[in-house]
């Protein structure tokens, strides 16, 4: 449920005054103004005469502020001020580790920490792979004109180099798993390399995200379990889907005038003014599999109270 506030971040990013613009400096400001963060304050420069304490802040956008300089634009290529794409893609991993744990047992905590370590780094190479596909488009849109390759702040050579150091990390996360996850987490390699080009050709790269994105639904199980049980895996993988579906959704209605003006699709423009019956249908579809999956692992009441508990909150969110 904590990935399902993505929409209401990226909403607020909308609201930012222009200031963003001027600036990496400028552009973790707002983010850290918009997420809560507990102010601008927490990093400025304090005033001729003013005291030099200043209040500690661990948001992630103040923390890629205060990272050297030089180190600023690979953090921000990554979208490490922004963590809620890392959640995002590590919480269906943690549902399928969740779920694969043995009955009355906590959640195996290294898999929990192991997957976390994978999600950031494939988040960032996903995002890296992103922006070298789009900088082209990227110039060309309000919200996404002053990522670092669009800003030339980093060239297509030192994001190609950065891609395949995260990629080598992330290769190393994936060898601590058994054989048969390893095989699953190579397969993700196409759709990774491959969604950020289907918005040039559907209206559904929503889809395309969603297949991605919860790829971990899958694999958490078998790094547990040593092999994924079709009944409990492909229903969680396939509520994912319509979890991302609905999100992103609600995140491409906030660039729909841009992408309809450089040529580009999203299930916002195929939606239109029916986006809210859409969504219902995804959700609806996604609380039956989430519960699908959870009565053929033998889950109980605890579970399916937390199934409603989603269900309130993506109701509140259409």
């Amino acid at each position: 449920m904590l990935g399902l506030r993505g929409g209401g971040l990226a909403r607020g990013l909308r609201a930012v005054p222009p200031a963003w613009r001027r600036g990496p400096r400028g552009l973790s400001l707002a983010l850290a103004r918009t997420a809560g963060a507990s102010g601008a304050r927490d990093w400025r420069a304090p005033a001729p005469g003013a005291p030099r304490g200043r209040a500690l802040s661990l948001s992630a956008a103040a923390v890629v502020n205060s990272a050297p300089r030089p180190l600023q634009p690979y953090l921000r290529l990554m979208r490490l001020d922004k963590p809620i794409g890392t959640w995002l893609l590590y919480l269906p991993c943690t549902w399928s580790i969740g779920l694969a744990a043995e009955p009355g047992c906590f959640p195996d905590w290294y898999m929990l920490s192991l997957f976390g370590t994978g999600a950031i780094l494939m988040r960032g190479a996903g995002c890296t792979i992103n922006d070298m596909w789009d900088r082209d488009f990227d110039k060309k849109v309000m919200r996404t004109a002053n990522r670092p390759i669009a800003a030339g702040d980093i060239s297509t050579f030192q994001s190609f180099v950065f891609l395949g150091g995260q990629l080598t990390l992330a290769l190393g996360v994936l060898l601590c798993l058994n054989y048969y996850s390893i095989a699953m987490g190579a397969a993700s390699l196409l759709l990774v390399v491959t969604y950020p080009l289907m918005k040039r050709i559907t209206f559904w790269p929503q889809l395309a995200l969603g297949l991605t994105f919860n790829w971990g639904a899958l694999l958490g199980w078998s790094a547990i379990k040593g092999s994924c049980d079709p009944t409990v895996c492909l229903p969680l993988y396939f509520s994912g889907v319509m979890w991302t579906l609905i999100y992103d959704t609600i995140y491409a209605h906030q660039d729909k005038k841009d992408d309809a003006l450089i040529g580009l699709k999203s299930t916002a423009l195929l939606f239109r003014e029916n986006t809210k019956k859409w969504l219902s249908g995804f959700g609806i579809t996604m609380l039956g599999a989430l519960s699908l999956a959870g009565a053929n692992c033998g889950q109980t009441l605890p579970y399916y109270a937390a199934v409603t508990a989603v269900g309130a909150h993506l109701a509140r969110q259409v």
